[in-house]
């Protein structure tokens, strides 16, 4: 093999990113497209009449894609409640997955997509592209080393997540919990949410979730949501998110007995206590002395590949060239993370313990699906997001 064949499913506004500004760009060196499948022919006439796409292979039924020998890995680009079915329909062929995020919308349903994940012999993984921003892995080095010593509490605020009405009037299944399965939570913050424990290394183990639905637009889903996060050596966490505020915030600050790191307008600082700070208040005969701290601009490798990052690496990673970046069975944490915030929100703020109870959050999210409804929109447009996305603000 010279170069991996892909298949898209899903030609919507990140389907067809994909496809034009990346492939079509020539930016993935070792990939190419040779299929794409979507149930609406009219994006498929939208694609296939652009110059350089009158050769693919088209197709409305991804099953027929699949089985059609013309690819050898797939990019899953649509609605959220058909990721782990369309993965695992892949991973049984033996064809090499890309899932878009979230891995899913509840974890049951994650799960039996990892399973089906163990026993396959392809690869697999989540398009975690904020993971190639150089500032997050620079993060997630420094608390690996211990560079801020024992973790004490973590906070990020992340409010430019701007949407107008517009916006969510744009599909019929947007902002629905039957077409899209949440708000905030599931469509802006899956990177957040697995970066969050990506970054620092876990996951909470209890949390509290206050949403808000339908505060800012006329939706049924939550567009604001501040949640509490408990850790397992008495951490504690905020992370506050929505799509009704501008100008927006965002502000990731992870705090420890050695110090501090705070990543905000696309820079890290590091502030280093000169005396671990449990240390210094144990052994100062001063009641209002502190161990004072440096402050190191972060220096990073600047890289921060995004979407063409991954695809690269994972077309890479199936030739042999180098290992995977991302695993996808890794999916379900930020899924996990997710259903606690909206479980708790369902029941007012009560505290939800981690691992989260499936057959609970399914049980509550079935209830809101059977009073569910799609708008009556066009569903035939594609945006362009280039540039849309936040590692571009950071």
């Amino acid at each position: 093999m010279e170069k991996v064949r892909f298949g898209i499913i899903g030609l919507g506004n990140q389907g067809s990113m994909y496809a034009v500004h990346l492939f079509g760009a020539g930016k993935i060196e070792n990939g190419v497209v040779t299929a794409m499948c979507d149930i609406n022919p009219a994006k498929i006439e939208a694609i296939k009449n652009r110059p350089g796409f009158e050769d693919k292979a088209y197709f409305e039924n991804y099953v027929e894609m699949l089985d059609s020998g013309l690819v050898d890995a797939a990019l899953i680009e649509v609605p959220h409640y058909l990721h782990p079915e369309m993965v695992i329909a892949c991973l049984e062929r033996g064809i090499n997955v890309i899932c878009e995020k979230p891995a899913g919308v509840y974890t049951k349903h994650v799960r039996e997509m990892n399973e089906a994940a163990k026993k396959s012999g392809a690869l697999f993984a989540m398009m975690f592209n904020q993971r190639t921003n150089c500032l997050y892995r620079k993060m997630r080095e420094i608390i690996a080393d211990g560079g801020i010593g024992e973790l004490q509490r973590v906070t990020w605020i992340i409010t430019d997540w701007y949407r107008t009405q517009k916006y969510y009037d744009s599909g019929s299944w947007r902002a629905t919990w039957d077409g899209e399965g949440g708000g905030v939570l599931i469509n802006q913050c899956p990177h957040q949410l697995d970066l969050v424990q990506w970054v620092v290394g876990k996951l909470p183990v209890a949390v509290r979730g206050f949403c808000e639905y339908g505060k800012w637009h006329d939706i049924e889903v939550e567009d604001e949501v501040t949640a509490f996060f408990k850790y397992d050596n008495g951490a504690t966490g905020v992370f506050i998110t929505t799509t009704g505020e501008t100008p927006g915030t965002n502000r990731f600050e992870v705090s420890g007995t050695g110090g501090k790191l705070v990543c905000e307008g696309g820079q890290l600082r590091w502030y280093k206590n000169k005396v671990d700070s449990q240390v210094y208040s144990k052994t100062c005969d001063q009641g209002f002395s502190v161990p004072g701290a440096e402050l190191v601009n972060v220096e990073t490798d600047g890289k921060n590949p995004q979407h063409e990052g991954i695809i690269n690496n994972f077309a890479n990673a199936i030739l042999g060239i180098e290992k995977p970046f991302v695993n996808g069975l890794e999916g379900i944490r930020g899924v996990e993370l997710m259903n606690a915030i909206e479980l708790s929100g369902w029941k007012n703020g009560e505290e939800v313990s981690l691992p989260v109870d499936e057959d609970e959050y399914l049980e509550y999210l079935n209830a809101h699906r059977k009073v569910s409804r799609y708008k009556k929109v066009d569903d035939n447009g594609v945006a362009d997001v280039t540039g849309t996305f936040e590692s571009k603000k950071i």
